[in-house]
């Protein structure tokens, strides 16, 4: 595995995770990505439960959001970064109503990622256009 394919899933289940609750629509909109995109065309979707897990303990621990911030930014090549907050933004958007919680760790990730403010809006628009219904 690697460590690319870790830290875009572990910034997935952080968003997944900030209203402390996954549901099954975010869990399924992080298998659905994992089997879709061609970032991770040579990752091994059978290792994603111990990676999402992984992540999960991080949480749990002490600084457990600036681990996982950190581990995201050491392992995530900046061209990858505006992927990351995509991917983020897609998890958020997957229930159909974003939290405060899960608004203000998006801001947290922009920051720690370095995304600009107008690109996070694009990227954010993308996606609501995405998710739009009726």
């Amino acid at each position: 595995m690697a460590a690319h394919h870790s830290a875009l899933i572990h910034t997935m289940v952080l968003i997944s995770a900030a209203d402390r609750e996954m549901t099954d629509l975010e869990l399924k909109t992080i298998g659905d990505t994992v089997r879709g995109l061609p970032v991770f065309r040579d990752f091994d979707p059978a290792t994603l439960p111990d990676i999402a897990s992984e992540c999960v303990g991080m949480l749990q621990g002490e600084d457990g959001l600036d681990a996982v911030l950190d581990h995201v930014a050491a392992d995530l090549p900046t061209k990858l970064h505006e992927t990351a907050y995509a991917l983020a933004c897609e998890v958020a958007a997957s229930n159909g109503s974003v939290s405060q919680e899960v608004l203000r760790l998006l801001e947290i990730l922009r920051h720690h990622l370095n995304v600009d403010r107008l690109l996070a809006a694009a990227i954010e628009r993308g996606v609501r256009a995405r998710y739009a219904h009726l």
